[in-house]
């Protein structure tokens, strides 16, 4: 499996939720903003049935730690999932696939990790970035790390155990460190 970036710019993070609706989707431009703001494991994404959202959090097993996550839904995700739940009020899945002709004739499910995956990696090549289903994860520990410096609150929200995995995980290198350095003098 090839590794993926965080996006570091907001910008970039904008264009890429433009991008993968007018190439793709409405619905993939969703996985991709809520992605960003529940900072889950694709698997994990996917898997969000609206019963699992009571009372603005987000409630769930995480299926590769099996740890609970337990998530207050921001501003933005609740719009949206709100939207979504609007707009297709017999979903069982927050993103369940209902456009192919297989999907009509089966039990409900969620869209296929592999069509995110495959549209991630297309959006990412027009904007230069090495995008994945885990960048949005990536992005939302990079961007908390920079606005709070605080790892320790970075490795809480992606449920880490380790501070050099987190700090690897969202892309922090020596080079940055360096940079902290040399523009923090006091």
């Amino acid at each position: 499996m090839a590794e993926v970036d965080a996006v570091k710019n907001l910008d970039t993070v904008k264009l890429i939720s433009h991008l993968l609706e007018i190439r793709f989707s409405k619905q993939m431009s969703d996985v991709w903003n809520v992605g960003l703001n529940l900072a889950l494991r694709i698997s994990d994404l996917l898997s969000i049935r609206f019963a699992d959202i009571n009372d603005g959090r987000l409630q769930l097993h995480e299926t590769k730690t099996g740890k609970l996550a337990n998530i207050k839904l921001n501003q933005k995700a609740l719009v949206t999932i709100a939207r979504i739940r609007a707009e297709h009020p017999s979903h069982i899945f927050l993103f369940q696939s209902y456009r192919s002709k297989q999907s009509l004739d089966r039990e409900p499910r969620p869209i296929s990790r592999r069509a995110v995956t495959k549209a991630f990696a297309m959006v990412g090549e027009e904007v230069k970035v090495a995008l994945g289903t885990h960048s949005m994860r990536k992005t939302r520990g990079y961007m908390l790390y920079q606005s709070t410096k605080d790892i320790a609150r970075v490795m809480k929200m992606l449920r880490h155990s380790s501070e050099s995995v987190t700090l690897r995980y969202i892309g922090i290198t020596q080079d940055d460190v360096d940079k902290d350095f040399t523009e923090l003098e006091i």
